[in-house]
């Protein structure tokens, strides 16, 4: 019992000990250096880094788009590892520096949203897309937005930082949150066991809020856990997950600010859809 750890009175930041993201950690808020965001030329302005919480809104978007709504957009990539969250423009639009943040310019406004449900939210209701207007539908689909906005914190805060990103291997948390992901994934396995999609047979917000997350997971793109986790045990939410990658929206969104991976899988920063297609055609080269 003597090695283990007591609290001090008082909590003070240990540099040393933050793992990966230390040295963009800090406990209090606010920019720390002066840089003004680029700006391209559709009223859609998209700060981002393709993370689960990046991809939700450039899924969202291409299938917009893919729909035939108005949405084209300019992304912008944001490096979260070297700190560009922090700049004056980028707190401008999100004071709480995180990805992503989007900046709306329609009609000569300026409307900032930040929080990637708010932004799935405010694009579904600007382009009446993807969330049911009134009603029981629109109830339940909303219900597993909010589902996945508490249970993404366990799945990337909890299991991934200490299974995959933290300095040292504590079995008390891994097993811990380890628990708790498999849960989650029974839930979903059993909301999808006769559904298509989350909410029955039209795809929604829900579906791209938790696909990036939950469908990476079980096709194996988050953390290399999948053996670990079992996660060919959950037959529904893998079928689910290939079916909506087979969908060119969230093909082509996954892509968007993203710097890792395959040349293929890589476009930092997209401002038609032309930049996507000369990156996905070197897939095939």
């Amino acid at each position: 019992m003597s090695d283990q750890y007591q609290p001090p009175k008082v909590w003070s930041q240990d540099a040393e000990s933050g793992g990966k993201w230390a040295s963009i950690n800090r406990p209090v808020s606010g920019a720390t250096y002066e840089k003004t965001l680029p700006v391209g030329e559709h009223a859609l302005q998209l700060y981002s880094m393709a993370t689960p919480n990046g991809q939700k809104v450039t899924i969202m978007l291409e299938e917009l788009l893919a729909q035939g709504k108005g949405a084209d957009y300019d992304a912008h990539y944001i490096d979260i590892g070297e700190g560009e969250q922090f700049s004056s423009g980028f707190v401008d639009i999100n004071p709480n520096s995180k990805i992503p943040a989007l900046l709306d310019r329609e009609n000569n406004k300026q409307v900032k949203v930040f929080e990637s449900a708010s932004i799935l939210v405010y694009l579904a209701e600007k382009f009446n897309a993807l969330l049911p207007n009134n009603g029981i539908e629109r109830t339940t689909v909303m219900n597993w937005l909010f589902w996945l906005q508490g249970a993404a914190p366990y799945l990337g805060g909890g299991f991934g930082h200490f299974y995959a990103y933290a300095p040292e291997k504590f079995e008390y948390p891994i097993n811990r949150f380890t628990m708790e992901i498999k849960r989650q994934l029974d839930v979903l396995d059993k909301q999808l066991e006769n559904k298509a999609f989350i909410v029955g047979d039209t795809l929604s917000i829900a579906d791209i809020a938790i696909w990036p997350w939950y469908g990476n997971l079980v096709l194996g793109n988050l953390y290399d856990a999948e053996q670990f986790l079992q996660v060919k045990d959950y037959t529904h939410v893998r079928r689910w997950a290939k079916e909506l990658l087979s969908l060119p929206s969230f093909q082509r969104g996954q892509i968007v600010n993203r710097s890792w991976g395959e040349e293929w899988q890589q476009l930092k920063n997209r401002h038609s859809a032309q930049d996507i297609d000369k990156v996905l055609a070197l897939k095939h080269e």
